[in-house]
């Protein structure tokens, strides 16, 4: 079953008691490198959450777009997490953060070329028969651009889908940090992703600061989800109708109503949009 085209919550453990006293909520998200010991508390409220919710794991960790070779080990445990939790979803970022068995915690852009294409497909092949099921791959937010680059981002996002079969996790403050950083235009870019493909959305906060060059925006998941970036979501959900959406914090955590109300805000342009598409239809 897929996630629901509904608004969802990054689980955090202060929200756990919250979470199963407020109705309604369309899905969880957890961290999968949160989960990947054997039991203890973290395994204990994400059973109990499992029992009532859909859920969403998103990984951080396995270096897709590194030129090493995938950690099996990682992604042994990855299945196990998988195998136990049978989440709706599954996804990762196209990004890498290891090399030469160094591990750095940051998700780290890759150039758009032929070569690094088919390294990225080779490792999603490789994550989807680990694990049995079909992925989703994240777009990045960027902050440098690469001479070497042949592909366009979004043409590089198509291919990997046409070759391997995986969909896309489309984060949409993502989208408008790398516009602003690179001065291009949001949704030009977002005209030529491939929607078709979208099986999850991100919509997170993001930092910034004032440089001589322009404005430096840095995504940060610590600062509610911007006006502009509500506004390009209205504009993706006009184009694609609802899509299972999520409202990503994970630091500077709000409580639990601050977060409560932007996912009601997501759920409002979800339910906006699917009366939009049966007004179409009927």
């Amino acid at each position: 079953m897929p996630l629901p085209a509904a608004a969802g919550i990054g689980f955090k453990p202060e929200h756990f008691d919250r979470i199963r006293t407020t109705p309604g909520l369309g899905f969880l998200e957890v961290h999968a490198e949160n989960y990947l010991g054997a039991g203890g508390l973290p395994h204990h409220q994400l059973g109990l959450l499992r029992r009532d919710h859909a859920l969403s794991i998103h990984g951080v960790g396995l270096s897709i777009g590194g030129s090493d070779a995938l950690d099996r080990d990682h992604l042994a445990r990855l299945k196990a997490l998988c195998d136990r939790y049978q989440p709706e979803s599954f996804s990762e970022h196209l990004a890498w953060s290891s090399h030469g068995g160094d591990y750095l915690n940051d998700l780290l852009p890759l150039p758009y070329t032929g070569e690094t294409l088919d390294q990225v497909c080779r490792h999603v092949c490789q994550v989807q028969e680990a694990l049995g099921r079909r992925m989703l791959l994240e777009n990045p937010s960027t902050y440098v651009l690469f001479e070497q680059s042949t592909l366009a981002e979004t043409d590089f996002l198509a291919e990997i889908v046409r070759r391997t079969g995986c969909g896309l996790l489309l984060d949409v403050n993502n989208v408008f940090v790398s516009a602003t950083n690179h001065r291009t235009d949001a949704l030009a870019y977002l005209a030529e992703f491939p929607m078709s493909a979208v099986g999850e959305i991100h919509l997170g906060g993001h930092s910034g600061e004032e440089l001589p060059s322009g404005p430096l925006l840095i995504d940060a998941h610590g600062t509610p989800v911007a006006d502009p970036v509500w506004a390009i979501y209205a504009q993706v959900l006009a184009q694609t109708g609802p899509l299972p959406t999520l409202i990503e914090r994970d630091n500077d955590v709000p409580p639990w109503p601050d977060l409560l109300a932007e996912a009601l805000r997501a759920q409002a342009l979800l339910d906006k949009a699917s009366e939009a598409r049966l007004a179409r239809v009927s």
